[in-house]
């Protein structure tokens, strides 16, 4: 496979990546080398038993491996923590911040203060989290309080790192939709360390609006993106083409944002074919992309901000 000439140029306001939880059959250091040869500009890089396991004792010096291999090879990286089952073998994405065990609640945020650390020693633009279901028998003002209060030491150690902490509205979660986000950012009294990932399939399925409107709305608050394509009313991440969404409108619309962090392509169930949808995925976004520049989206500016 070769890379992608237009790729990493910075001729474009678009950084593309690629979430290493649709590549959990490559070794963690074949994914990097498969999406630097590519062509992509990095990665979202989801902490799990297989690929920088967050409980592993020598965490450290695998961390310390890893940053080596992203600044060798040019990638950057946002941090995600949306592994199936890295803290409890028979809950998926258990326990969550809502449990209403505070112990369990306790280890879920203990994951999350780890992920603020590992993102510090990689240079990381972001850590990414997400609320969780609300268990059975929580009314929704006990889950929002349990939320609320489990996230505090969380952004405050992202503050202390300096890294931004997104929160990504999750279909069938507690905290769903964008609405939601910001319920969150007002009970936690707006925090600076606090901000979103968008997941733009999740828009397409969920949001009463299209998702590019959803990305301006968004704009101020984008932390990380996830995009994917995906059909309204159906919670299934699916290869590009395959769905519904407008993807160069979605990419025009985060151009004018400002947003110039990642943008990561999240196939999570794809992961038998990944290194095949590694690189489709990118051609068809660089050609989305050159669609949403012709359409009058701004270029790239030679210092854009993340924040």
């Amino acid at each position: 496979m070769s890379a992608d000439p237009g790729a990493g140029t910075g001729a474009t306001p678009f950084r593309f990546g690629y979430g290493t939880n649709g590549l959990a059959d490559l070794r963690l250091d074949d994914a990097l080398g498969l999406l630097a040869d590519l062509g992509y500009d990095g990665l979202g890089l989801t902490l799990d038993h297989m690929h920088l396991d967050p409980f592993a004792p020598d965490l450290a010096a695998r961390t310390a491996h890893v940053a080596r291999r992203l600044d060798t090879l040019g990638l950057g990286v946002t941090v995600e923590t949306g592994a199936r089952y890295v803290l409890d073998p028979r809950r998926k994405h258990g326990p969550s911040l809502l449990d209403p065990d505070p112990t369990d609640r306790a280890r879920r945020v203990d994951l999350l203060v780890r992920a603020v650390r590992v993102a510090t020693d990689l240079g990381a633009h972001a850590v990414h989290c997400f609320s969780g279901i609300t268990p059975p028998g929580t009314d929704p003002d006990t889950a929002w309080d349990r939320l609320s209060v489990a996230l505090e030491p969380v952004v405050e150690a992202a503050a202390d790192a300096g890294v931004p902490l997104a929160v990504e509205p999750e279909p069938g979660h507690l905290l769903a939709t964008l609405s939601d986000f910001h319920r969150l950012r007002r009970a936690l009294g707006d925090p600076g360390p606090l901000g979103l990932t968008l997941d733009i399939g999740h828009c397409q399925c969920l949001e009463p609006e299209p998702p590019e409107d959803c990305v301006r709305a968004a704009g101020p608050w984008l932390r990380h993106v996830q995009i994917e394509d995906m059909r309204r009313g159906v919670h299934e991440h699916l290869p590009f083409g395959e769905g519904e969404i407008d993807v160069p409108a979605v990419l025009a619309a985060l151009a004018g944002t400002g947003y110039r962090g990642l943008t990561v392509v999240e196939l999570p169930r794809h992961s038998h074919a990944g290194p095949h949808y590694a690189e489709t995925s990118l051609r068809f976004l660089h050609t989305a992309a050159t669609a949403a520049l012709a359409s009058g989206a701004p270029s790239a500016t030679p210092e854009g901000s993340l924040l």
